[in-house]
C-alpha cells in the first residue's frame, strides 16, 4: 500500500471521517505541513472510535482486523486494520527485525500473549513471517506452563525469546530457581515494556551467551514507531521513514523539538492507513532525539508513568536509576511504586524483587536491611520535598518491601509487569 502524501490524506480524512472532519472544522482548506494540524485529543479520539456508531472511520466496518488496547488503565480502546495495513504494518516492522539481530535460519520463540483480541503475539509471528530472512517460528505463547516452555526451547534449540520483558524476566526467575539455564540463547528480544538495568542481572543468569535487545517500538493504536538502533542502549530507535512521521512535542507548549537531548512527548502520523485514521496522535511516552537529522530518538518511559504521593510527584524512571544508584552490587531484580493510603494520608512502598525468597530467610536480611536504607536515603536525597512532608506529618514515610520476582504484580491479560500499583480508594 503506497505511502500517501499529507495533503491528500488530509482530504480523505475530513471528507470521510466525522471526527477529522470537526477536529479539522477551523483550519484552512489546502493544510500542507503536518505543523498546522492539532494534535489529537485522546478521550474524545476514543469517544469517536466505538464498535457501534463509529464516528471515526472513514469507511464501513466490512474487513478488517480488530485488536483491544488499554489494558492496563481505563475502557478497552479497539483499533482496526486492513488486510493491506496490516500486510504493510508487519512487513515493515519485519524489516526492522533484521536491524535488531535476526538472522537466517535463527530459530524463534514468540512468547507474547494472544486472544481477548490482544495483537502482540499475532503481531510479531506475522512480521516474522515477513521478515526478509528466513527463520523458525515457534508459536508457544505468554501463558503457557514455564516447565512446558523451557522443554519446547530445549527440543528445539531456541536462538532466540521474543517476549514482554516480565515474560522473559519470569522465565529467567523459573530456570535459576531450578539451578538450569539455556547457553544456547543467543538473543532476548523484548517489547511492549521496557527494559531496566536492574532487571539484566537475571537475565544474564539464567541465559549467560544471550543479548537482551529491544523488538522494535510499535503500539496497535498508533502503529509503526521505532525500529530498534544496535547499539549499547536499547532504548534508541529509529522512526519509520518514509511510513510514519514521529514527532516530540515540548511538554509545555507543544511545539515540535529539533534539539536533541531535550525531553518531550511523542506523538506519530501513521501515512499509511486509512479506515482509522492516526495523525498527530500522542502515544502516551516520553522521548530525546539522540541524532535528529537520521531519525533516531530515546524512549524515556511513559509521559503519565508516575505518582503524586500527596504533593509530591515522582517519575517511575527516576526512581529506578536512584535505586540502581543505591544498589551498585544489582541484588534488586524488579521494582514496583506501590501507593495506598491509611490514617487519613498517602504513602508510597517500594516493592523490590531479589534472587531468594526473603519471607523464608532465604535472602541475606542484614544486607537488605543496609540496602533498604540506602535506597531510602537516595530517593529522600533527590526529592527533599518527601522528607518534608513526611516530617509535616501530610505523608507516611517511605518504605520498602522485598519479594522474589514471581511475587511482583502483573497485568492478568497481558502479562506485562505493572510499575505503578495504586491502592487508594478513588470512590
Amino acid at each position: 500500500m503506497p505511502v500517501q502524501q499529507l495533503t491528500e490524506l488530509i482530504r480523505f480524512v475530513r471528507r470521510n471521517s466525522p471526527f477529522y472532519r470537526e477536529l479539522y472544522a477551523g483550519l484552512s482548506d489546502q493544510v500542507d505541513e503536518i505543523t498546522a494540524l492539532p494534535v489529537v485529543p485522546q478521550d474524545a479520539f476514543w469517544r469517536a472510535n466505538t464498535p457501534r456508531d463509529n464516528r471515526l472511520l472513514t469507511g464501513p466496518l466490512d474487513e478488517a482486523v480488530v485488536f483491544k488496547s488499554g489494558g492496563t488503565t481505563g475502557a478497552p480502546k479497539f483499533s482496526v486494520y486492513t488486510r493491506d495495513e496490516w500486510r504493510e504494518f508487519t512487513s515493515a516492522f519485519g524489516a526492522g527485525l533484521v536491524e535488531a539481530g535476526l538472522r537466517p535460519g535463527h530459530r524463534v520463540a514468540d512468547l507474547f500473549y494472544a486472544g481477548e483480541l490482544y495483537a502482540s503475539f499475532t503481531f510479531i509471528l506475522d512480521s516474522l513471517h515477513r521478515a526478509p530472512v528466513g527463520n523458525v517460528r515457534l508459536p508457544i505463547g505468554g501463558a503457557a506452563p514455564l516447565e512446558s516452555t523451557v522443554h519446547t526451547l530445549e527440543e528445539f534449540d531456541i536462538d532466540v525469546i521474543a517476549g514482554t520483558t516480565t515474560t522473559l524476566c519470569t522465565l529467567a526467575d523459573h530456570l535459576v530457581r531450578a539451578g538450569r539455564r539455556l547457553p544456547g540463547v543467543r538473543i532476548l528480544f523484548f517489547g511492549g515494556e521496557g527494559l531496566y538495568e536492574d532487571q539484566q542481572p537475571l537475565l544474564r543468569k539464567a541465559f549467560p551467551q544471550a543479548q537482551a535487545r529491544s523488538i522494535g517500538y510499535a503500539a496497535v493504536d498508533s502503529g509503526l514507531l521505532g525500529a530498534a538502533v544496535p547499539g549499547t542502549d536499547p532504548r534508541v530507535h529509529r522512526a519509520f521513514t518514509p511510513h510514519t512521521v514521529v514527532e516530540i512535542l515540548d511538554e509545555n507548549t507543544g511545539e515540535p523539538l529539533a534539539r536533541e537531548g531535550v525531553a518531550g512527548r511523542v506523538v506519530v502520523t501513521d501515512l499509511r492507513r486509512r479506515l482509522m485514521p492516526v495523525i498527530r496522535y500522542p502515544v502516551g511516552d516520553r522521548a530525546e532525539w539522540t541524532d535528529a537529522a537520521a531519525g533516531h530518538f530515546r524512549i524515556l518511559g511513559r509521559a503519565d508513568e508516575g505518582v503524586r504521593i500527596g504533593a509530591v510527584s515522582l517519575y517511575t524512571q527516576d526512581v529506578h536509576d536512584l535505586v540502581r544508584s543505591a544498589d551498585p552490587t544489582g541484588q534488586v531484580f524488579g521494582m514496583q511504586l506501590v501507593v495506598r493510603r491509611w490514617d487519613g494520608r498517602d504513602g508510597l512502598v517500594l516493592r523490590l524483587a531479589v534472587d531468594g525468597d526473603p519471607a523464608a530467610g532465604d535472602a541475606d536480611s542484614d544486607g537488605l536491611g543496609h540496602l533498604a536504607d540506602a535506597v531510602t536515603k537516595e530517593i529522600l536525597a533527590a526529592r527533599r520535598m518527601y522528607a518534608e512532608e513526611v516530617e509535616a506529618a501530610r505523608i507516611h514515610p517511605l518504605a520498602v518491601e522485598w519479594v522474589r520476582h514471581g511475587q511482583l504484580a502483573v497485568n492478568p491479560r497481558t502479562g506485562k509487569l505493572k510499575r505503578v500499583i495504586d491502592e487508594r480508594p478513588h470512590s
